[in-house]
């Protein structure tokens, strides 16, 4: 019988599962700088013009600056340290700049955390 899930072991899988390994750390950031992005162009901005609400973007537009340069030091870490080619990196920030961009390339870096993880199981880390 399985014991029930407590709140910190149920933390520590979720932190494992989407920050556990470089690709699914990158994916995990990227979906939320994606996410950010969305709010901040389409919910942020027209509060702030339509709605004359300027407060919005001065709190969604430091996170979505802050997950961005998070992205970018993330993309430099796997140029660096993960081999992987200038067209990796170019790819994902163009990605980074287009509003739903990282949702168009999240299969792409969903294959890369199945990859890592099949490489972990197997005994490759």
């Amino acid at each position: 019988m399985k014991a029930p899930v407590t709140g910190s072991l149920m933390h520590s899988s979720i932190t494992q599962r989407h920050f556990g390994s470089p690709a699914s750390h990158l994916r995990s950031v990227a979906f939320l700088e994606g996410l950010s992005y969305v709010v901040l162009l389409f919910v942020a901005v027209p509060l702030k013009y339509l709605g004359d609400l300027p407060i919005a973007v001065s709190v969604v537009g430091p996170v979505h600056g802050t997950l961005f340069a998070w992205l970018g030091l993330l993309v430099v870490g796997g140029l660096t340290s993960r081999d992987r080619s200038m067209g990796w990196g170019i790819k994902i920030m163009a990605a980074a700049v287009l509003p739903f961009g990282i949702f168009v390339i999240d299969r792409g870096l969903r294959a890369e955390v199945n990859d890592q993880g099949r490489e972990t199981v197997s005994g490759g880390e």
